[in-house]
């Protein structure tokens, strides 16, 4: 064990820049972009679903359905080879890895959306219908922000999640915190000594956000 700690404290005097400046700055940023669009893409996914017009429901329905039952490995693999085809211009690996990441993301907020509003009571929309309301004003002013106040803990545990999901963008070598355990156990042959910076980093991370995702879910039912 002395020998683990002696080397773990070797690598992080020599790469402390490569693992938390740049793994864990790169691994934040992702994730936060991640969830933030993946939230708007979610929203229109979702009302998408709710809409009265049967085609635009199924067409939906069908991506929400096969991002869901597909492993995200794949999705991003199909991002990272058919995206940048699609486009007249290039664009950096990360970019390609973030949109399937994002559209991930969004096709499982469009259910967390879903079941906010779905939960909101009915009895308001309808006392707003009589008062004169459209349905889009009653979405927008009555229904949307109770059901955005009712999942932003779902919110905050998804932010969670993709931190851990970004893992897999290693793969493309994006310079997330995964990318940096490859290339400095490339330079220094020490695997086990990396596993356990990274993974260390990553609980970190993790429960210092789900802590103070509880805190915040707290005194979201304290004014209540």
């Amino acid at each position: 064990m002395t020998e683990y700690f002696n080397n773990i404290v070797k690598i992080l005097q020599n790469y402390w820049q490569v693992f938390f400046l740049t793994g864990v700055s790169i691994t934040l940023l992702l994730s936060l972009v991640t969830v933030a669009a993946g939230s708007v893409l979610g929203t229109f996914l979702c009302l998408g679903r709710m809409a009265k017009f049967k085609p635009l429901n199924w067409v939906v329905i069908a991506i929400v359905e096969v991002v869901r039952g597909t492993p995200l490995l794949l999705q991003l693999y199909i991002g990272y080879f058919l995206v940048p085809k699609l486009l007249p211009f290039s664009i950096p690996d990360i970019v390609s890895v973030g949109a399937a990441l994002v559209i991930n993301s969004a096709c499982y907020v469009s259910e967390v959306f879903r079941s906010g509003i779905q939960a909101v009571d009915r009895g308001q929309t309808e006392a707003a219908r009589s008062l004169g309301m459209s349905g889009g004003q009653t979405m927008r002013k009555i229904v949307l922000p109770q059901a955005i106040k009712n999942i932003l803990p779902a919110l905050g545990n998804e932010f969670v999640t993709i931190i851990k999901e970004t893992s897999l963008a290693s793969t493309f070598f994006v310079g997330d915190l995964m990318t940096s355990y490859l290339i400095v156990k490339g330079n220094t042959y020490l695997t086990m000594e990396c596993l356990m910076i990274v993974g260390a980093t990553y609980f970190v991370l993790t429960f210092v956000l789900s802590k103070l995702l509880g805190v915040f879910e707290r005194r979201l039912k304290a004014s209540d």
